[in-house]
């Protein structure tokens, strides 16, 4: 029988090693499975964490095996190339930091003594691995589980892609399922026979059958099929094929899988079972505050459990492939999943084998959950140009790659938000969505509905999603929140704004929310916390739920509750003060100091009360028998703890000038420009803008209109990324050139 022993204690770390260790270190440092060598480093910014290789030595004894004729080797994830040494001799080498691969080791593991085991473990970068050109961290190092599993001669394919060794592919019809199993056997032997064995949720056999063993396929019928439908019902039944020889079984392995039929239309949006589903969720990375990608079982639950509290039915599992337990979770909670590889960014046309490897890795290693719809091709793939001949047929030979290998499912991608709809290569997969941030990177939030009508106007037969959209949040407030101040007041704004646009157009198939957590981006500095994207609705360590996490709740979750805004807000200076309380429930009111200051009604769940701000005032809401509690306290001056500062900024907006009734570089650049002075004080700069590129994409009218809703410092600052750098100087005389020109 199968064994299988986990090998994660007691690995020697060596930090760029000169050569292949070939004894352990002396003296050592030790560590235990799953570990990363990024933990900190690629979390505290400054884009400089240390990316290179490492060595992971193991000294195994012979009393630690597993039996079996045959010993393999599993990594179930190591960042991002990787090559095995056991007993001095190189075995593999993998590239994909993000697949399970395994490698036999039968013949170079001692049986009587001690065998060195030797990983060493490349993150460095290269132009043939993907990711290379991301906004996260890379973190390096075997930090997933590495196991050793030992197997008969004759076993279940251990080699295969990473895979399980089972592919279990459900067709509904009517009322019934008719369930294809296929297995994959090495070294079958005359006289072994298969015995496969489909199991209901409650362990009761539903389908039995036996063949000789060099079948590779059986078929069988579930009758009254119990379907796999979503968070409302994600019923899981259970295949299992064993390798028998005489009536003893040699191997067996086993895989869960749902019934369920689904289909994305391009005005109907998804469809589960035949009725409509929305999917409406997030998107997820896989790292945490001060550990990294390195995640315990535990954290993946926790995260699971944030997810579900919130009420999403979907996740984007990006940009890479997920821990194995994770799309397991998905499949026991319900969520319908959008699963991708890491093709993401920048086409690297020396990279175009690596894609293919690891998108069939993707597929067999995940091929039975019933979550996953969709496999995502790429993401922002088009950063450089959509137009390279060679990334149009990567992307063709990805998209017949996946229906090749998965008639079942569709393929999808991620499109850069200033992408153009009509760019040949998102005629590829079968439906796409789109990153947009329009009120955050430029434009206003009121761009993003009519943006997608266009899309759906303009190609009505091209399902249409959002992939992405999000803005970044700290422990920053105000009263009067505005785009790019970073504050939790205007991420909540926000996202009120995007749910009552986007959940109202039933034709968008699927819309993510970028991102459910906050997430290591070492080379970033905004926010004031430097190497962190901070668009998550709970914070990196997973200890505080953003405003905006409630906001998805009261549109999304049938759990009643009452939630009371900018709990950490509690200073503030006007005389009155508006207070924000979101729930799913009918009617909301709310108390200061015990005072009922009216029951209200909102259709949109967020309510809005107006508080006489005075002393120190305790503030209940009540909705049904939802409580919650907060305070306010008045003070004569802003809190300053309140307001970003951003570290490095040559000006920071309350350093500006304002005059009443006048421009400063605080004002929006369409609003400058719709006046005859502010145009041809802009006239010069905007024409040189248009006759370049930035960012690698044209400067067209509709990118002018975006950045239109950027205020003039805001766009200096971004500016300052693509190398067009403004001094204080510089920028304070063009303040003072505006605070000439009177508001139109």
């Amino acid at each position: 029988m199968r064994q299988t022993v986990n090998l994660n204690r007691k690995w020697a770390l060596v930090m760029a090693p000169q050569g292949i260790p070939t004894q352990l270190p002396t003296p050592a440092y030790y560590v235990n499975l799953p570990h990363t060598y990024n933990a900190i480093d690629g979390q505290d910014g400054g884009g400089d964490y240390f990316r290179g290789t490492c060595a992971y030595v193991k000294k195994l004894s012979f009393e630690e095996l597993p039996e079996g004729e045959k010993l393999f080797l599993e990594i179930r994830g190591a960042n991002s190339s990787a090559d095995v040494y056991v007993g001095g001799r190189h075995l593999a080498h993998h590239d994909g930091g993000y697949s399970a691969w395994r490698v036999d080791v039968t013949d170079s593991v001692s049986r009587t003594g001690d065998t060195l085991i030797v990983v060493m473990v490349d993150n460095a970068p290269n132009d043939t691995v993907y990711p290379q050109m991301a906004d996260f961290t890379f973190y390096g190092g075997l930090y997933r589980d590495v196991n050793l599993i030992g197997v008969p001669a004759s076993h279940f394919d251990l080699m295969h892609f990473g895979g399980p060794g089972i592919a279990v592919t459900p067709v509904v019809q009517g009322r019934d399922a008719h369930i294809r199993t296929q297995v994959y056997v090495t070294d079958a032997k005359n006289g072994q026979t298969l015995r496969c064995i489909l199991k209901d949720a409650d362990g009761r056999v539903v389908s039995e059958a036996e063949a000789p063993a060099d079948r590779t396929e059986f078929e069988a019928v579930i009758t009254d099929v119990h379907l796999w439908h979503g968070r409302r019902d994600p019923y899981l039944y259970t295949a299992t094929v064993e390798l028998l020889e005489e009536g003893r079984m040699l191997d067996s392995v086993s895989s869960r899988f749902g019934c369920r039929t689904f289909a994305i239309d391009a005005n109907e949006g998804f469809i589960l079972n035949g009725e409509p589903y929305p999917l409406r969720g997030v998107s997820r990375h896989q790292d945490r505050w001060g550990i990294g990608n390195a995640l315990l079982p535990e954290h993946h639950r926790e995260d699971m459990a944030l997810i579900a509290e919130m009420g999403a039915n979907t996740i984007r599992l990006a940009h890479y492939q997920h821990d194995a337990y994770f799309y397991d979770l998905c499949d026991e909670t319900g969520m319908v999943v959008w699963a991708e590889i890491p093709y993401i960014s920048q086409h690297m046309p020396g990279g175009r084998e690596n894609t293919i490897a690891q998108m069939k890795e993707l597929i067999v290693q995940n091929y039975n959950h019933p979550s996953i719809v969709v496999w995502g091709l790429s993401n922002e793939i088009t950063m450089k140009g959509a137009e390279d001949p060679d990334l149009i047929e990567n992307h063709r030979i990805l998209n017949d790659l996946c229906h090749g290998m998965d008639k079942t499912r569709l393929t999808t991608v991620a499109v850069v938000s200033m992408c153009d709809m009509h760019a040949d290569y998102l005629k590829i997969p079968d439906v796409i969505s789109y990153n947009h941030y329009f009120g955050w990177y430029g434009g206003d939030t009121s761009m993003n509905g009519p943006w997608f009508d266009k899309f759906h106007e303009e190609l009505p037969d091209i399902p249409i999603g959002v992939s992405e959209y999000g803005c970044e949040a700290l422990n920053w407030h105000t009263s009067n929140p505005t785009m790019g101040d970073y504050t939790e007041e205007y991420q909540a704004y926000y996202h009120e704004e995007l749910i009552k646009q986007l959940f109202t157009r039933k034709y968008l198939w699927a819309t993510h929310v970028w991102n459910m957590f906050d997430f290591g981006a070492d080379n970033r500095a905004e926010g004031g916390e430097n190497g962190q994207n901070h668009k998550g609705l709970v914070t990196f360590d997973r200890r505080y739920k953003k405003d905006a996490f409630y906001a998805y709740k009261a549109w999304l979750s049938d759990e009643p509750f009452v939630h009371l805004c900018s709990k950490r807000y509690v200073d503030r200076v006007e005389d009155v003060t508006r207070v924000t309380v979101y729930s799913n429930l009918p009617e909301v009111e709310l108390l200061a100091n015990g005072n009922s200051l009216g029951k209200q009604t909102a259709e949109d769940h967020f309510f809005r009360f107006d508080v006489p701000n005075a002393g120190t005032t305790k503030l209940r809401a009540v909705a049904g028998d939802c409580v919650d509690e907060s305070e306010i306290r008045k003070v004569d001056t802003f809190n300053e703890a309140y307001r970003l500062r951003e570290k490095g900024a040559v000006l920071n907006w309350f350093d500006i000038t304002e005059v009443e009734g006048h421009y400063s570089l605080n004002d929006r650049l369409s609003d400058i420009l719709k006046s005859k002075e502010g145009s041809a004080l802009f006239g010069s700069l905007m024409q040189s803008m248009m006759h370049q590129k930035a960012m690698g994409f044209e400067m067209t009218p509709e990118m002018m209109k975006m950045m239109g809703g950027f205020t003039v410092l805001r766009l200096t600052s971004l500016m300052s990324s693509m190398d067009v750098k403004f001094t204080r100087e510089q920028l304070l005389e063009l303040n003072e050139k505006l605070n000439q020109i009177r508001k139109e």
